[in-house]
């Protein structure tokens, strides 16, 4: 597995690790490389107080779900090339043979098929999201069970790539061509927020960034922000089967972007979104975490003492307007945050181009 190291400390980092923890700096790769593309529908994590993301599980030798393609399944779906795996499904490109539609199957691993919680995790990730219906959401189109009881999510393919891989090639963005993701990502999650539905583990990996036709023609190629994998995804009312999923003391999420709250483990709103997306937008920006330390204990720490870099530090010449929005958003206290997604789209329209910015993306 290729090395990374941090391009201001030099410290060597094993993949898949994403960041230093000493400085919060992006890693490259030691041979100069680009980072291996994700997976494109990444599964959720186990949770945990881990600052590196886990590997993917390594297949097991004659696992028949590596070998799926040009099959049929379940008599609905001609199984084309196999998109990645995780570590709980392997995921495929496919034809729905009624319709013709091309679709993304998530194939739960036979051996979490057998364990009852794995099962009404994925469940319960389909059940909420056959209910978003958002343009900059990606929805579950349905859950199926063939007669041998493998399990699968059936859902939109899109052609694109993860905010991570793009972030990877191409650097930190401009504002210009990050905040209209950032109010894409808002209204998408805005509608979760509408259906009682927070969506607990955003990061870039769980951004899918669709291009769009440029206009003019030889204008700058735009994309559709979808967010990605409601996994973890909680509704505000919880029910005692989801409770026992997410009992108190168990921090499900990826570290990097938790809020204090998230951390704690204790009850979380929309606020929490705000704040990950606060992260987000520090490392978009920048291509490092607004709270380094001299280890991944130290960056928790600093999280719950609430003394994140200012953006401006980084980058002087960042607009000051939409660095106070981000700044706002990683609040400690969530009553200090933006009270909804709206009301941050709104603050980053206002920040960075009132009137204009509407015409610079598609909702």
């Amino acid at each position: 597995m290729t090395a990374r190291r941090c391009p201001r400390c030099s410290q060597s980092y094993p993949a898949p690790a994403r960041y230093c923890v000493k400085d919060g700096f992006l890693l490259v790769e030691e041979a100069g490389e680009r980072p291996s593309p994700r997976e494109r529908y990444p599964d959720p994590p186990d949770g945990g107080a881990d600052t590196i993301p886990r590997s993917p599980a390594a297949p097991l030798p004659n696992d028949p779900l590596t070998t799926l393609s040009g099959q049929i399944l379940d008599r609905r779906y001609r199984v084309g090339h196999r998109l990645g795996e995780g570590g709980m499904s392997y995921v495929y490109r496919a034809d729905e043979i009624e319709t013709g539609r091309v679709v993304a199957l998530k194939i739960l691993l036979p051996r979490l098929s057998r364990d009852p919680a794995s099962v009404e995790r994925l469940r319960r990730e389909a059940t909420i999201a056959m209910r978003l219906d958002h343009p900059n959401v990606c929805p579950i189109l349905r859950l199926g069970e063939t007669p041998d009881r493998l399990i699968y999510l059936v859902m939109p393919f899109l052609e694109g790539e993860p905010l991570s891989e793009h972030e990877a090639r191409r650097g930190p963005f401009s504002a210009a061509d990050g905040v209209p993701l950032l109010i894409q990502i808002c209204h998408g999650l805005q509608h979760a927020h509408e259906l009682r539905v927070i969506h607990r583990d955003l990061k870039p990996e769980n951004i899918m960034l669709v291009p769009l036709p440029a206009e003019p023609a030889d204008g700058p190629a735009e994309f559709q922000a979808v967010v990605m994998d409601f996994g973890l995804a909680k509704e505000r009312r919880a029910g005692a089967e989801l409770a026992k999923l997410t009992a108190t003391g168990i921090v499900l999420g990826t570290p990097e972007f938790m809020s204090p709250e998230q951390i704690r483990g204790k009850p979380l709103d929309g606020r929490s979104d705000v704040y990950a997306l606060g992260v987000l937008a520090f490392e978009l920006f920048t291509g490092r975490l607004p709270f380094p330390g001299k280890s991944a204990q130290d960056t928790m720490i600093a999280r719950l003492r609430g003394h994140p870099l200012k953006l401006r530090e980084v980058k002087p010449d960042f607009p000051p307007k939409v660095e106070a929005v981000i700044s706002r958003a990683l609040a400690m206290d969530p009553g200090e945050r933006y009270l909804s997604m709206s009301e941050m789209a709104m603050a980053f329209e206002a920040a960075h181009s009132p009137g204009l910015l509407g015409r610079l993306f598609k909702r």
